[in-house]
């Protein structure tokens, strides 16, 4: 297939639902699928627990608990500035490319408090504070060098610290099943015994490269604007140059004229192929992923997806929003009508997510009028 081959909104669906495990359930291990997935959006705790029962055959909440208490996965800021749950070893590999882009951010929101803050300095004496190896809040950590500079005040120095300059890991018992516990922070090198990759010094971007072929395996077919949307990061269409000279990436084009880069042998499922009823969780990647998310939502809905709105794909596209009660009852509002039959699959889909997150307690589904 060369770059005149047109793939339409629903071939792009299908490819994206199976890239993102959510046409079939998988048979993967959790850490597997974290991987897989190049990590997921996790500022909600207990969001990820969601996203992978949706996405693998017989999950149990607790291998996921298991593995960030045994440091083979971690929640750290990464992509777009946002809290992931990420494997250790993407995490020291990736999270040395993304600086730039995590001081970038950070400066975007306190660029005037932080005006005479020299943040080299600034990382030396926040890693100075940690270098103990106990556990702080941002706010701790802040308030141990404010001293040095009290003028920008104890947020913005917390978070250029926390989510930019030092490489931190929040801690369990944050982001454990049905657990409630606050931030607390160490550094990465710390908590996993080995510090974070450099940057290449040729200037030759390997993570950037790896980035490239990762991405396009869990969200491709997608534009470069796609790839950008999802991690954040500048710099990526020289990776991206490298890549196809090697011939590792194939090209197409969607029906607006978009060129959109994909793996030769990655899944690209019939348009026709059915798809199964799914609940994502809050900001699922499925749909933040893109720069263009028309494949997975409609442009009348798209504020859904930054707005922490839970979402049901119904054939594959957003259809409905959902949450849960404190009795355990699962609610569904339609974005709009639904068929008898389409009503029964969300209600069966609701039933046994009811039970997940009840653990057997409740199978309780309402589905009430399609919103407004």
């Amino acid at each position: 297939m060369g770059t005149s081959t047109v793939l339409g909104t629903r071939a792009l669906n299908r490819a994206t639902l199976a890239r993102q495990l959510l046409l079939d359930r998988a048979e993967l291990p959790a850490l597997d699928a974290v991987a897989h997935l190049g990590g997921l959006q996790a500022q909600e705790p207990q969001e990820p627990f969601v996203g992978l029962w949706s996405r693998l055959s017989a999950f149990d909440p607790s291998a996921l608990s298991d593995l960030l208490t045994g440091r083979k996965v971690v929640r750290t800021h990464l992509m777009r500035r946002t809290v992931h749950l990420v494997t250790a070893d993407d995490v020291l590999a990736w999270r040395g490319r993304h600086t730039a882009m995590l001081r970038q951010r950070v400066l975007g929101t306190y660029r005037r408090e932080l005006s005479g803050v020299d943040l080299d300095e600034l990382a030396a004496a926040g890693r100075a504070v940690m270098a103990d190896g106990e556990p702080r809040t941002m706010t701790e950590l802040a308030r141990a060098v404010t001293g040095r500079w009290p003028e920008p005040g104890p947020r913005p120095l917390g978070e250029m610290l926390i989510a930019a300059l030092v490489p931190m890991a929040q801690l369990p018992p944050r982001g454990l099943w049905r657990t409630r516990a606050g931030v607390r922070n160490v550094m990465l090198a710390d908590w996993l015994g080995r510090e974070v990759d450099p940057p290449a010094e040729n200037g030759s971007d390997p993570v950037g490269q790896a980035l490239v072929l990762r991405y396009l395996a869990a969200f491709g077919p997608a534009a470069s604007a796609d790839l950008r949307a999802w991690c954040g990061l500048a710099g990526l269409p020289a990776a991206i140059t490298a890549v196809r000279a090697r011939g590792e990436l194939v090209a197409f084009r969607d029906e607006r004229g978009r060129e959109l880069l994909d793996l030769p042998g990655a899944p690209r499922p019939d348009p026709d192929t059915p798809a199964p009823v799914r609940f994502l969780p809050a900001f699922d990647n499925a749909v933040l992923g893109y720069h263009d998310r028309g494949r997975i939502i409609d442009d009348a809905h798209r504020g859904l997806s930054v707005a922490g709105e839970r979402v049901v794909l119904v054939d594959g596209r957003v259809a409905a929003t959902w949450t849960v009660a404190k009795d355990d009852t699962v609610t569904v509002t339609p974005l709009h009508g639904l068929s008898r039959a389409d009503r029964t699959s969300v209600a069966e889909e609701g039933q046994a997510l009811a039970a997940f997150l009840s653990d057997g307690d409740s199978d309780r589904v309402r589905i009430t009028e399609p919103g407004p």
